[in-house]
C-alpha cells in the first residue's frame, strides 16, 4: 500500500499505547500535524495534557517497520487506512472532539453517506425488536439515507440488512480490528456491504485488535458521529446502546427512541429515553420531521405496509377489521366482539408494529392501505 507521509506519521502516533484519540488531538493542536509532532521529539511531547514518561516513551519506540506492517496487512485484508487529512475521511466525524486518528475502511465510503442516519438497540432483543429495526433499516434507505450501526448481533444486524433489502447504503462501525471481524456469525452480512458495493465497514482500531469489552463503548462514538441522528430502537436499562445515545447527545445529534412494552425489561432503556426527552419515533416522518433542512429534502411516500409478522389473534382480527378502511376503537369493539381494554392495547400495539396509523378521534387505519 502506498501510503503519504502524512498518513505513515499518523500511524506512528495511532499505533503508540496510551495515544487514544482525545491524546492525538491535543498533540496535533500542539504541534500542527502528524510529521511535525514526531519532529517536536519526546522532551516537547511531556508538555502537552496526558502525555507523561510512558507515553512519550511509547511514541518513540514506534518504528517504521511497524508502520510497514500494519500498512501490509491493511493491504492483505483489502482494507485503506485514512487519516484526518485525507479527503475521503468523514467530514463528519472531524467535528467530534475525540475523532478517530485514522479510520480502517473495508468497501467504500460516499460522499452521500454524510447523510446517514445510526440505528442502535440490544444484543438480545425481541422479534418485534428485530422487526422494527429492519423495518426502520428499509424505510431509511429506500429515502436515501445511509444506515449507521455496529455489526452486532441483534438490532444492528437487522438495521443494516433492511437498508441493503430496500437497496440502500450501509456502515458498520466495529469494535475490533477488521482483520477479524465480529461477529463471526454475521459474516455474509459484512460479505454483502462489501461485495455488493453498498457500503463500508469501518474501524478506528489497528488491524489485528481483538475483541474486548473496552471496545465497544469507544467506538459509539463514531456510529453517532457519523450520523445526523441516532435511532434506539430497543434497550435495556444498561444496555450499551444507551451509551450510544449519549454520545448523539453531546455531539449534538437529534436522539430519537421507539416506544416498547411497559412490561419488558428490554424496553426500559428506550422508554427512559423518552421520558427523558428522546424524540418518540413511530414512522419515517417522525425522524425527518426534527432532521432539519435534510429531512425534508428527503421526504418520500412511504409505501404500502407489508403485513408484519407475529401478530396474535387478537391483533390480526382487529387489524382484518379495517379492510374496508378507517374505524373508530368503539366500532371496533362492535364489530369483533373484543372487550374495550383488550382492543386498545393491541391497537396500540399494532400501531407500534407500522401495520395501523391512528387519527384524530381515535380513528385507526392500515399503514398505506395495505392488504391482509
Amino acid at each position: 500500500m502506498e501510503a503519504s507521509e502524512s498518513l505513515r506519521a499518523a500511524l506512528r502516533l495511532h499505533l503508540a499505547e496510551g495515544v487514544g484519540a482525545v491524546t492525538y488531538r491535543r498533540l496535533i493542536e500542539a504541534f500542527g500535524g502528524p510529521a511535525e509532532t514526531l519532529a517536536a521529539g519526546a522532551g516537547q511531547w511531556r508538555r502537552v495534557e496526558g502525555v507523561g514518561e510512558k507515553t512519550s516513551a511509547a511514541i518513540a519506540a514506534v518504528t517504521d517497520e511497524q508502520v510497514d506492517e500494519e500498512l501490509a496487512e491493511a493491504e492483505r485484508r483489502g482494507a485503506r487506512i485514512l487519516c484526518q487529512s485525507d479527503a475521503d475521511f468523514p467530514a463528519a466525524l472531524r467535528t467530534i472532539y475525540d475523532c478517530p486518528a485514522a479510520l480502517y475502511v473495508l468497501g467504500e465510503l460516499h460522499p452521500s453517506d454524510a447523510v446517514a442516519v445510526g440505528v442502535v438497540g440490544s444484543r438480545r432483543c425481541t422479534h418485534y425488536g428485530q422487526e422494527q429495526s429492519a423495518r426502520f433499516g428499509q424505510l431509511l434507505g429506500r429515502a436515501g439515507f445511509t444506515v449507521v450501526s455496529g455489526g452486532a448481533r441483534g438490532i444492528d444486524a437487522a438495521a443494516h440488512r433492511g437498508a441493503l433489502d430496500a437497496g440502500g447504503r450501509t456502515v458498520a462501525v466495529m469494535g475490533c480490528g477488521l482483520a477479524s471481524l465480529y461477529p463471526p456469525e454475521n459474516a455474509a452480512l459484512f460479505g454483502r456491504i462489501v461485495d455488493e458495493g453498498r457500503g463500508a465497514i469501518v474501524s478506528e482500531l489497528p488491524m489485528r485488535t481483538a475483541v474486548l469489552g473496552g471496545n465497544f463503548p469507544t467506538r459509539n462514538r463514531i456510529i453517532s458521529g457519523l450520523s445526523l441522528g441516532v435511532l434506539v430502537v430497543e434497550a435495556a436499562r444498561r444496555s450499551g446502546s444507551l451509551h450510544t445515545a449519549r454520545e448523539s447527545a453531546e455531539q449534538g445529534r437529534v436522539v430519537f427512541a421507539l416506544p416498547g412494552r411497559v412490561d419488558s425489561s428490554l424496553s426500559q432503556g428506550t422508554n427512559d429515553l423518552i421520558r427523558n426527552g428522546a424524540i418518540l419515533v413511530q414512522n419515517l416522518d417522525d425522524l425527518l420531521e426534527h432532521l432539519g433542512e435534510v429531512g425534508e429534502k428527503m421526504q418520500i411516500d412511504e409505501p404500502a405496509a407489508v403485513v408484519p409478522h407475529g401478530m396474535d389473534d387478537v391483533e390480526r382480527k382487529l387489524y382484518a377489521a379495517l379492510e374496508e378502511g378507517s374505524l373508530g376503537l368503539d366500532e371496533l369493539v362492535r364489530r369483533t366482539g373484543i372487550a374495550s381494554g383488550q382492543a386498545a392495547s393491541a391497537m396500540t400495539m399494532l400501531v407500534l408494529k407500522g401495520a395501523v396509523v391512528q387519527r384524530a378521534g381515535n380513528v385507526f387505519a392500515r399503514q398505506g392501505g395495505a392488504k391482509a
